[in-house]
């Protein structure tokens, strides 16, 4: 299976989105995830500026929100399928 890219969007000196996290709602979980290891990444390397940690912490939020989301989705459908047949 082959994995669709993300679309690719202008950063800034963060390597952050310009868009701000409006398009991580349109993120796979796969993209997200690698997104949000990064981010982790970044913030662990330590020497930005305040600013900029603060926006990649809210992004970092975000990805994580979204990696959830994706995978209470899953398991919603796991469950819904799981339920004996009859009840």
């Amino acid at each position: 299976m082959s994995e669709k890219k993300a679309k690719q969007t202008p950063t800034d000196a963060t390597g952050m989105s310009e868009a701000g996290n409006g398009d991580i709602s349109e993120m796979s979980y796969e993209a997200a995830r690698a997104e949000l290891i990064e981010t982790v990444q970044a913030l662990e390397n330590a020497g930005a500026p305040l600013e900029d940690t603060l926006k990649l912490w809210d992004r970092g939020e975000a990805l994580a929100s979204r990696c959830q989301d994706i995978l209470d989705t899953a398991q919603a459908k796991l469950n819904e399928r799981m339920v004996p047949a009859g009840e």
